[in-house]
């Protein structure tokens, strides 16, 4: 029986009853259907319409419609049910006869997919925070390896491609560890605006009984009711903001994949491709591919498409609820389920890979990444920066013109260029001290790394002292 076939005489147009069905994707939906079912059962009990026995028969049937999902996924093939909500209906009065069709009393099935949504966000999120801080560690554990070395391992740099300046291996890696703590950061925002409750919304106006709509929050660990019931069963906000937090992590995981691939490179040559994360060509036997690295950015483009069908979807729809909203479930889940997906392989593939330190070491000594120490020396013997800047401009010109680094260009060369050359400036330009040049906070200078290394370590840390929120 339909939840709603009283007013109809005649079938549904069996096309269009198989098409316009949810519950193939929303019946992944269940735990949070039923965990709303049961608070909503101890309302009615609260206000009377149930008597502790219905309410002790209803809140069995559940766990038991909960268990035989676990235990028999095949319990899941139903063919009839329309949804999740009208398959919890149809085992309850199959458990426990008419009963079970007193616990849609006043309420809708428009509250209900908005509640279960929130659940499954909110738990999404707990999921998604723990992910992160295993693949933050796994960049922090490389990180801190190549910083703790008596001599810490650098690189080049880049802007625009090009060489810019040398870095330590470890400030590159912390540049991916901030960009993934500001992901957590933007989830947990988000959670805080999903964990309210629209239970007792009803269809649009509010539920028809007086329930304790704040007991039934509380039961499911929601921070408080929702304010406007026509909002609360027409608002898909927290699913549209939490799939854009996963479009612009799943960004900074392209972005990353893109560096390991140019950096894996022949012209490069700064990271070995780890063969558990690799794949060969079946044509060209000396091929080692970056099927992760590759597939990672392609997903990016997956989830990002996810948002954007998500805000056109809801864009031009009136209040409040309307059946195009059905359509919002499979880009969330698929969203989430890619970025679930991702995260322990980068992780992974992180926790294996090698980088090649004499050639990254030996990169960054090359291509004349030392001109901006060798202009901030003049500056530092009173040369006005500008001219400064056009001074080492010159020495560098010559040194391209005699094919040697600026460390090789003799003193009296220079001081033609500019007379505040000394005797000191050749000092100036090792790796070490250009390093240790930039020493501010946030800067790649040795001493500052080490503190940004320990405090990204107990930001990570912090994501796994959120306790979960249970959903069950």
């Amino acid at each position: 029986m339909k939840m709603w076939s009283g007013r109809f005489r005649q079938p549904l147009d069996p096309a269009f009853e198989k098409w316009q069905r949810s519950f193939p994707y929303d019946q992944r939906l269940l735990p949070f259907e039923l965990a709303a079912s049961r608070a909503h059962a101890n309302a009615l009990e609260h206000a009377g319409v149930l008597s502790s026995e219905e309410l002790s028969e209803i809140v069995k049937a559940l766990g038991e419609i909960g268990r035989r999902a676990e235990s028999s996924p095949e319990f899941l093939d139903d063919p009839e049910a329309e949804d999740v909500h009208h398959f919890v209906e149809k085992q309850l009065a199959a458990l426990i006869g008419p009963t079970g069709y007193k616990l849609h009393t006043g309420r809708s099935r428009n509250e209900q997919i908005a509640t279960d949504l929130r659940l499954f966000v909110r738990e999404s999120i707990d999921t998604l925070q723990n992910l992160i801080a295993d693949w933050a560690e796994a960049i922090l554990a490389r990180a801190e390896t190549a910083g703790s070395a008596s001599s810490p391992l650098a690189m080049p740099a880049y802007t625009h491609l090009q060489p810019a300046e040398p870095v330590l291996v470890a400030h590159w890696l912390l540049a991916y560890v901030e960009m993934f703590l500001r992901d957590a950061a933007r989830l947990a925002d988000c959670r805080k605006r999903a964990n309210l409750c629209p239970l007792g919304s009803g269809a649009v106006a509010g539920a028809t009984l007086t329930l304790n709509r704040q007991a039934m929050a509380e039961e499911l660990r929601f921070d408080g009711p929702t304010a406007n019931s026509i909002d609360a069963t027409s608002d898909r906000d927290f699913a549209i903001e939490f799939v854009d937090a996963l479009s612009l992590l799943s960004l900074h995981l392209s972005r990353w994949a893109e560096e390991m691939i140019l950096f894996s490179t022949p012209a490069y040559g700064f990271v070995e491709l780890p063969e558990p994360y690799s794949t060969g060509s079946s044509a060209m036997p000396q091929k080692k591919n970056p099927d992760l690295l590759e597939l990672v950015r392609g997903k990016a483009a997956r989830v990002m498409g996810c948002a954007t069908a998500l805000q056109t979807l809801v864009k031009g729809l009136p209040l409040a609820y309307n059946k195009d909203m059905q359509e919002t479930q499979e880009p969330l889940f698929d969203a989430s389920d890619t970025v679930v997906g991702m995260l322990p392989l980068v992780a992974g593939f992180m926790n294996t890979v090698e980088f090649n330190d004499a050639r990254m070491n030996q990169a960054a000594q090359s291509g004349f990444m030392n001109a901006w120490a060798a202009a901030a020396y003049l500056v530092e013997r009173g040369v006005p920066s500008r001219l400064a800047h056009e001074a080492v401009g010159k020495a560098v010109q010559l040194a391209v013109e005699r094919g040697c680094d600026l460390q090789k260009l003799p003193l009296a060369d220079l001081q033609a260029i500019h007379t505040s050359f000394d005797a000191a400036f050749h000092s100036c330009l090792g790796l070490p001290a250009v390093l240790a040049l930039h020493d501010v906070p946030g800067g790649t200078a040795p001493r500052h790394v080490k503190r940004a290394l320990q405090n990204a370590r107990g930001r990570v840390a912090s994501l796994r002292s959120q306790e979960p929120l249970a959903t069950r």
